[in-house]
């Protein structure tokens, strides 16, 4: 009779599985704040892209808003930010208005856009909801092993209590240009 072969024994450990970062609640606030900065610093652009997705999507969500902005935008550039420096003043309503009333009358035109209007409550909200998403992400990620590329206190002003969100529009050199 046919014997049966004896069970085969496997050679080589099997590799152990990646391990997976889960979000872990911070023991303390003084640990979420360290877990913020250093996940600010890793993550500036990904929180600066989360940003504008939040503050592109609420504009889109009220076009009214949108308009509002995109006319004085309009406004900016037609008026004030394009017009060549030898241009004759602009002349409206029968009456020259120099340099300055025109500044002057954009601002105010900005403020009331701006904090007169739904447009501003509109940003603010859509600026703290993705504020709050960053903050949390920033906390409850635990960043500890993950940078390869980690530079200590990179981008941080003063004490180290702030840190710069914007700091990668200075370039690779981290420079921002100076020589």
């Amino acid at each position: 009779m046919a014997s049966a072969a004896p069970p085969l024994l496997p050679t080589t450990v099997p590799a152990a599985a990646p391990a997976t970062v889960l979000p872990a609640a911070p023991d303390s606030l003084s640990d979420a704040t360290a877990r913020l900065r250093k996940n600010l610093a890793y993550f500036r652009v990904n929180y600066a892209a989360l940003l504008a997705l939040s503050l592109a999507v609420s504009l889109l969500a009220h076009p009214f808003s949108l308009a509002a902005l995109l006319a004085l935008l309009a406004a900016w550039c037609f008026l004030y930010l394009l017009r060549p420096a030898d241009a004759v003043p602009l002349n409206a309503l029968g009456r020259t208005f120099s340099d300055r009333e025109t500044l002057g009358g954009l601002i105010a035109a900005s403020v009331f856009v701006v904090f007169l209007t739904s447009v501003g409550g509109i940003i603010f909200s859509a600026l703290a909801l993705g504020a709050a998403v960053v903050c949390a992400h920033g906390a409850f990620r635990v960043p500890e092993d993950l940078f390869l590329d980690e530079v200590p206190d990179q981008g941080l002003v003063g004490n180290g209590a702030t840190l710069n969100l914007l700091s990668f529009i200075n370039g690779a050199a981290g420079g921002g240009g100076r020589v």
